[in-house]
């Protein structure tokens, strides 16, 4: 697996979401940009949902969770802050708040719960009452 490949397609969706989310509904540009995300997203699941939806069963059964596992993209977040770059100039993220798929697991008593996914390296984190804690799974 080319895990940079899968960073560049993902940092790509989550630019654009940024993107999106700064816009008003009525933006000019705002569905045409909807609508690229939309594309971007459909190669992305067709492109690595094999291995992404592997490792969410992996994350599912560790957390002792019977949600659902959903295509890759729906664990992308509407927004993300981006951090400083690192020596190579690549910028990582992170994500706060209701974002990401909640599970539901009895580990975590009547908690918010939340799978997000993050590139950079690409990861998949857990979010537990609306904040980053937990790297549940990493590209790299």
């Amino acid at each position: 697996m080319d895990w940079n490949t899968l960073d560049k397609a993902l940092t790509e969706i989550v630019e654009k979401r940024n993107q999106l989310a700064a816009m008003d509904y009525s933006h000019e540009s705002y569905d045409d940009l909807e609508e690229e995300i939309h594309d971007l997203e459909d190669d992305f699941n067709e492109k690595y949902e094999d291995v992404l939806e592997d490792q969410l069963e992996k994350i599912q059964e560790k957390l002792k969770s019977d949600t659902d596992v959903l295509l890759p993209t729906a664990y992308v977040a509407n927004v993300y802050k981006p951090l400083l770059p690192d020596a190579n100039g690549i910028v990582s993220y992170e994500v706060s708040g209701h974002q990401g798929v909640p599970i539901e697991s009895e580990q975590f008593d009547k908690q918010d719960v939340r799978i997000v996914l993050i590139p950079n390296p690409a990861r998949f984190v857990m979010l537990i009452n609306g904040r980053q804690l937990k790297d549940l799974w990493r590209s790299r």
